[in-house]
Formats: C-alpha cells, sequence, structure tokens
C-alpha cells in the first residue's frame, strides 16, 4: 500500500525510564557470542548485528538483572532480529507458508531438544546453543515458559505470512489477535524470568489477571514498533499488515487519521495495563511483583530504542559501516513525550480478541 510517512507524534507512556547500570558489558559479552556464532560472513553482517542494539534493548527490560542472565538473554535477542529480519519479512520463506512451517519449527526444536544436536541450519544451531545457556541457567519451568512463548511467536508469524501469501487484508480485530503473537512479544517477555533468575508461582502468572497484563504489555509494544516502523515500511513497500494500513484499508482512513486512531487504540490498551496493574500488585508475591515491574520497563524501554536504533531510522536498512555504533541514551528528550492519552474512536471493549481485558479479572 503506498503511502507518505509523517512525523510521529509523541509517547503517552507514565514510566520511569530505566538501563541496566552494565548494560555495555552485556552488550560485549553478547556481540562476542554473535561473532562465534557463524551467523555472521563478514564486517557488514557483524555491522548490522550490532546496529540491532539489542542489549541496550534488553537492558531496557530487565535493568536489575544479574549480568550473567543478561547478556544471555540479549543474545537471544540478536538472534530474534536476525531470524526476522531474514527468514520473516524477506527472502524465500516470508511468502510461502509451507516452506515457512518446516523451517521454523525444526528451528523450534532445536531450542526445545537439550544436550549435544546437530543442525545444519545455522540459525537452529545457534538457537540451540542459546536454549543450551539458558537451561544452565534457569530452571525447567522457566524454561518450559520461554519454549512455549517462542513457539506462539512463530505461529504468529505463520498466520502473518499466510496472510501475505494469500493477499489477505486482516480486520481490526484479526490484526490484533496475530500482532499479539507475531511481534515476538511473548519469548521477550517470557525471558523476564530468566534474566531476573525468578521463579513467578503458576498460580500467580496462570492467573487471568496477569496472562492480561502480559499480553497488554506485548501489544502496547508491538503497535509502538508498527509506529516506529511504519516510515521504514513505506519504502520498502511492506505496508501490508501494520496497524495503520489495517485502519486505512477497513475504516476509510486517511494516513494522518489512521496514525492519530492507532495511537489512541494503543493508550487505551496502556491506561487499561497501568490501572490493572496497579489493582493487583498490592496483594502479589516478590517474584510477581518484580514481573510486574518489568513489563512497564518492557513497554518503555521498547520506545525509547525504537527511537533510537537504526534499524527504525535507516529506511531502506543499507548495510551498515563495519564502525563502532553510536551510544544510545539513556533517556531521551521531553519533546518525545506526552502526559495525555489520545481518546479513541474504536472502544477496545468492542473487540473480541481484547474484550476480555476489560472484565473483573480473577488473581
Amino acid at each position: 500500500m503506498a503511502g507518505t510517512a509523517v512525523d510521529s507524534p509523541p509517547f503517552y507512556c507514565p514510566i520511569e525510564s530505566a538501563i541496566h547500570p552494565q548494560a555495555e558489558e552485556a552488550e560485549r559479552r553478547a556481540l562476542a557470542w554473535v561473532h562465534r556464532s557463524g551467523l555472521c560472513r563478514g564486517d557488514a553482517e557483524r555491522a548490522r548485528f550490532a546496529g540491532t542494539r539489542s542489549a541496550d534493548f534488553y537492558s531496557r527490560f530487565a535493568p536489575h538483572a544479574d549480568l550473567e542472565r543478561l547478556w544471555i538473554t540479549a543474545c537471544w535477542v540478536y538472534w530474534g532480529f536476525a531470524f526476522d529480519d531474514a527468514r520473516c519479512d524477506e527472502g524465500p520463506f516470508a511468502t510461502d507458508p509451507a516452506a515457512f512451517a518446516s523451517m521454523a519449527f525444526s528451528v523450534q526444536r532445536a531450542l526445545e531438544v537439550p544436550g549435544l544436536l546437530h543442525c545444519a541450519d545455522p540459525y537452529a544451531a545457534a538457537l540451540h546453543e542459546i536454549g543450551e545457556l539458558f537451561r544452565a541457567s534457569a530452571g525447567p519451568v522457566q524454561n518450559r515458559r520461554f519454549h512455549h512463548a517462542h513457539r506462539a511467536w512463530l505461529t504468529g508469524v505463520q498466520w502473518q505470512i499466510g496472510n501475505r501469501a494469500t493477499g489477505h487484508m486482516p480486520d481490526l480485530d484479526e490484526y490484533l489477535a496475530m500482532r499479539l503473537h507475531s511481534a515476538g512479544g511473548e519469548p521477550t517477555y517470557a525471558m523476564l524470568e530468566i534474566a531476573n533468575g525468578l521463579d513467578v508461582p503458576d498460580r500467580e502468572m496462570d492467573s487471568p489477571a496477569v496472562c492480561a497484563l502480559t499480553e497488554m504489555a506485548i501489544l502496547v509494544a508491538a503497535l509502538d514498533n508498527d509506529r516506529h516502523s511504519h516510515a521504514r515500511e513505506i519504502s520498502r513497500r511492506q505496508t501490508g499488515q501494520n496497524i495503520v494500513s489495517v485502519l486505512m484499508a477497513h475504516h476509510d482512513h486517511s494516513l494522518p487519521q489512521a496514525i492519530d486512531e492507532a495511537i489512541a487504540l494503543r493508550d487505551a490498551v496502556l491506561e487499561r495495563f497501568l490501572r490493572l496493574r496497579d489493582l493487583i500488585t498490592p496483594r502479589a508475591s516478590a517474584p510477581l511483583r518484580h514481573y510486574l515491574t518489568d513489563l512497564g520497563h518492557g513497554i518503555r524501554g521498547n520506545i525509547e530504542w525504537g527511537l533510537h536504533v537504526p534499524r527504525y531510522l535507516t529506511r531502506n536498512n543499507p548495510a551498515p559501516a563495519p564502525a563502532p555504533q553510536p551510544r544510545i541514551p539513556a533517556q531521551t528528550a521531553p519533546s518525545h513525550w506526552t502526559d495525555t492519552p489520545r481518546t479513541s474512536q474504536q472502544d477496545p471493549r468492542c473487540l473480541p480478541s481484547i474484550a476480555w481485558w476489560w472484565k473483573d479479572l480473577a488473581f
């Protein structure tokens, strides 16, 4: 879908900025692993990996994590961005659902199998190594949760690729359901327990209230990424499935109207997240309180990372020069933020996929 980029309005996000004090060391260790992993073939690819600033990204999600776990979770973020670019958004798998399914679930299996495993696919081999690092750093419950979240992500991408292959533009509710999985938020947030050495009790983690809060954090970040990436997607003709494109196609919005409505819908979800989190935090265990706090850190940190990372600022995504990357500021300018949420024309409680978030949720 053709379009013209417009400047992004400020973000409503009344959550404090935070970043791990050893983010640079986590980046150094994670990039050293990337260089050993076999995924990089030359200086240009190494620079492209570094340009995702994945360690900075996750250092904002888990600002109080153990460094020995933080750098390992950052390895998965580097891997995830590379896999997303090479096999989800572009390349031969990006328009072939059957080929993607076969490849993706062999990769998933490499994550799940413990011990020695020969993988001809370099992405599967690297993910298997990450899985081994996770097994050495966290317990079986945390690893199982991550495996399930990782599988859900690949399933969401499969859905997205199927839409792309058939030329199907999802409606708003369908898009939100798909985006909850395809954005990669599930494995990203599932790693919080691994990075922090947490063990949130099942009765809390699986409660309707905490499941809703996790989904809300995922969707807010996913819609923020849609905003960050829209100009880049326009330049690369990849706007087929984006919240802005969905609103333009199904609600007859102009580009500025679609952006405004996407922001308002996202703000409504964030408002509900903040209210529900405040409601259940006083009754939460210490591990759950830490997890809920870091859900918020992830929302804020994802915005701050997205405002500076070359992934979104470079519209045509040329291979960056193999030079040292400039540091991303710990905080962003006040002009990037607003204290006032927008009002949506679309009542999110009328959207079946997410309406349940506004119900009286058990905890």
